[in-house]
């Protein structure tokens, strides 16, 4: 997985609307928020093992209801990573086609794009051939535009921007940590200065946390000036990062006998199954790291008819 998907997935989760009031305002003035929306994962996984394109993971599927009262399923794809996918396109025109075909819903798909590359914007797809023609297009955000927006992204009231610059610096300071670690200061900082309560902030810091990663001695400076900055604004929003340290330590534990058990778990239903074609897929399933993608598995081996749309699965960027 690339060090952006999932912070991007849990972003998606958790401020939706916020994401979509930044990059998509139509999308979100239309939305009727006071009902809430909800997460289609189930359904967007059942999609993914009838396609072949592969997955991302920080693709999301979204029931929401329009103002008029209408139900209505948004498929968010974030393309995340440094390298743009040249199939991009191809993959929202199947994921969407798959969906309506499947669920007869009508689905709006969105694309946001965080590579670095100004000049790639895929926004259609479509083909045509003696006078038969298809072409669906689609909303596009790049975040790159923002690049030279610090000032506007750190003052913006919706606190999605300051995602949106964290990805940016994440971006632009590989191997410089202690670049780094001074935009991850100042993008925290920005959270405080927002008016947020103390949720909230804890909240947005926890993707920004996770997308702006510091090596030890920079994250222990990091955190000494953000307990300094939270003592001189008397606002203990983040104290003590010891004690959310120490409770992140408890969750990669809890995480890593999650991880055992599905493997356990795994492991059992492909010999099952499979037999021995499954226990040739034994190395890829010890080998994968993610979490999320061993519970795909652990879900598509109901249904699964061949090894190989397993091996998909495991083989996906």
């Amino acid at each position: 997985m690339g060090e952006f998907d999932s912070p991007w997935k849990e972003a998606l989760e958790q401020f939706l609307p916020q994401f979509l009031a930044f990059f998509f305002p139509r999308v979100f003035a239309g939305v009727d928020w006071e009902r809430g929306y909800q997460s289609l994962e189930t359904e967007l996984q059942q999609i993914v093992r009838e396609a072949e394109l592969g997955v991302r993971l920080a693709d999301k599927l979204f029931k929401v209801w329009r103002r008029d009262g209408e139900e209505t399923w948004v498929l968010v794809h974030a393309e995340v990573q440094n390298q743009p996918e040249q199939e991009f396109g191809e993959r929202i025109y199947v994921y969407n086609y798959r969906i309506f075909d499947r669920f007869r819903r009508p689905v709006v798909s969105l694309a946001v794009l965080g590579d670095s590359q100004r000049d790639w914007r895929p926004d259609h797809f479509g083909y045509d051939l003696w006078g038969f023609s298809v072409r669906m297009e689609f909303p596009i955000a790049k975040v790159v535009d923002y690049a030279d927006q610090e000032t506007e992204l750190e003052r913006d009231a919706n606190p999605f921007a300051a995602i949106v610059l964290a990805h940016l610096k994440t971006l632009a300071t590989r191997d410089q940590p202690d670049l780094r670690r001074f935009w991850k200061v100042r993008v925290v900082k920005s959270l405080f200065e927002r008016g947020l309560d103390a949720e909230q902030v804890r909240q947005f810091f926890r993707v920004i946390d996770w997308l702006m990663e510091l090596p030890a001695e920079a994250e222990q400076q990091f955190r000494a000036e953000i307990l300094r900055y939270e003592q001189e604004k008397q606002m203990p929003y983040l104290t003590s990062l010891e004690r959310m340290a120490e409770a992140k330590g408890r969750e990669e534990g809890r995480e890593e006998g999650r991880r055992e058990g599905l493997l356990r778990g795994i492991e059992v239903a492909l010999e099952i199954r499979f037999g021995s074609d499954g226990r040739d897929l034994l190395p890829l399933v010890q080998a994968e790291k993610r979490t999320e993608v061993l519970e795909a598995v652990q879900q598509a081996l109901l249904t699964a008819k061949t090894p190989d749309e397993i091996r998909t699965l495991l083989e996906q960027p």
